[in-house]
């Protein structure tokens, strides 16, 4: 009987979903993408399905009805007005710049800045000048350049339906684009300074599981952002040359390499830094250690205070499991220091879920996977991207002096490198999901508010 209910919710929303597809054609909405081979053209707005967002208030909810065109990889509602003044090419890594535009969608960019949308953004900017360095011989745009770039940059990756805030999100400067501190920036005078065989040997193609504990590509890295850094003239230390010329060295990496491997190599790098760390920020606890602090005297008053501060934490950002184990941490000691001594999280079963942003009717959050991955956008399922939903974990209450959660220690809680609801093809729930994520966005975002 179950699965017969199961079958008739999936198929009413694959009905809908194909009502969808009649309105989109009836409607014409999509304009094509030809554009990218043109430097400057007029601003024309068309009908478009992505509301326009303000900087200056929140994300409204987005209705079914104004879901993506499933016909089109894409649904462009502005043309953009390109400067004309900007020397990379962006038709050459199209592919790349498509896949940034969808993990950085115009709704969810606030919500997977920190994990999906802002790493493939600082990648595709270094894939650019990386592949541009190929015909310009530099590795760095002066400042007016970098000014023009970034702004068509950005312009592109709105008219595809991406974010228009997106170098406040990401916190994306035009010196970005610059060669900093960093006193090399030709490519001839990089090759000559730097071991560039091996560092290719060591970077030309990474394991993004392993990575982030053998640091094989990432120490290369520094050793060559060194090299190129004791270059400097003046004697004076800058604390961000290394950081610059690191940037250099990447820029010099992705231009020996395609445009999609060096991606995966740049988001596999990026990735250890991502699971470093919470990008949780957390309130004030007073309720919290009120209710709880100082010995428990009533277990429901304590746990509905804790299960009201974890709902608001819910409203910020999904988070990857690994993230999720070091926001438990960072939230059980901080607990810890304003005297609540009882492991809360297992009074008042909270779980790692619940440090993650929830998607559509799940109780709990929706965990990303702790590797690199992208939102999906095709013409069946619309908007996609996998959560962690089949594994129930506890939030680990810390133990003294606990240090953050590394993706090399997993030793006290176990978690999985991928999502079970992508292992498992034949799953019920996995199914019914690529149908219902075209409808779980407003639900996502209805929770918001």
């Amino acid at each position: 009987m179950r699965n017969r209910d199961s079958f008739s919710i999936e198929l009413k929303l694959y009905l809908i979903a194909i009502f969808l597809m009649w309105v989109c054609v009836d409607k014409s909405c999509c304009v094509p993408l030809n554009y990218l081979k043109s430097s400057a053209l007029v601003d024309k707005s068309t009908d478009g399905f992505f509301p326009r967002i303000s900087p200056e208030r929140a994300p409204q909810p987005l209705i079914p009805l104004l879901a993506p065109s499933p016909l089109t990889p894409f649904t462009n509602y502005t043309v953009p007005k390109l400067s004309g003044l900007c020397p990379l090419n962006f038709t050459g890594a199209e592919s790349v710049m498509s896949v940034t535009s969808t993990d950085c969608l115009a709704l969810l960019a606030p919500y997977l800045a920190n994990v999906v949308c802002c790493p493939q953004l600082e990648a595709t900017l270094v894939i650019l000048i990386g592949q541009s360095s190929k015909d310009t011989g530099a590795l760095a745009l002066n400042m007016t350049l970098a000014k023009h770039c970034l702004s068509d940059f950005e312009q592109l990756l709105v008219s595809q339906g991406a974010n228009q805030n997106l170098q406040q999100i990401c916190r994306i400067q035009s010196s970005n684009l610059t060669e900093g501190s960093c006193p090399v920036k030709d490519v001839l005078e990089f090759e000559t300074t730097v071991n560039s065989s091996s560092l290719m040997t060591a970077c030309g193609k990474i394991d993004v599981v392993n990575e982030c504990c053998t640091q094989v590509c990432g120490n290369a890295i520094s050793e060559a952002a060194e090299k190129i850094a004791s270059k400097a003239d003046d004697l004076k230390s800058n604390p961000n040359r290394i950081q610059d010329c690191r940037h250099i060295v990447l820029r010099w990496l992705t231009s020996r390499l395609e445009a999609s491997s060096a991606k995966e190599v740049l988001r596999g790098l990026s990735n250890c830094n991502v699971n470093k760390v919470c990008p949780l920020a957390f309130p004030d606890t007073r309720n919290v250690t009120k209710e709880c602090g100082n010995g428990i005297r009533n277990q429901t008053a304590c746990c509905n205070a804790m299960q009201s501060y974890v709902t608001h934490l819910q409203n910020q950002s999904f988070t990857t499991n690994l993230q999720a184990l070091n926001c438990a941490a960072s939230l059980g000691m901080k607990l810890q220091s304003e005297n609540v001594t009882k492991n809360i999280y297992n009074l008042c079963h909270v779980g790692l879920k619940q440090f993650s942003l929830q998607a559509g009717t799940q109780e709990s959050g929706c965990l990303l996977q702790s590797l690199p991955s992208d939102v999906i956008f095709d013409q069946f399922s619309g908007i996609t991207f996998l959560c962690d939903l089949n594994d129930n974990i506890a939030a680990p209450w810390p133990s003294a002096n606990q240090l953050p959660t590394s993706s090399c220690n997993k030793t006290a809680v176990k978690v999985p490198e991928l999502p079970a609801a992508a292992s498992s093809q034949n799953g019920l729930y996995f199914q019914a999901f690529k149908y219902y994520s075209l409808f779980a966005l407003p639900a996502i975002l209805m929770i918001l508010h």
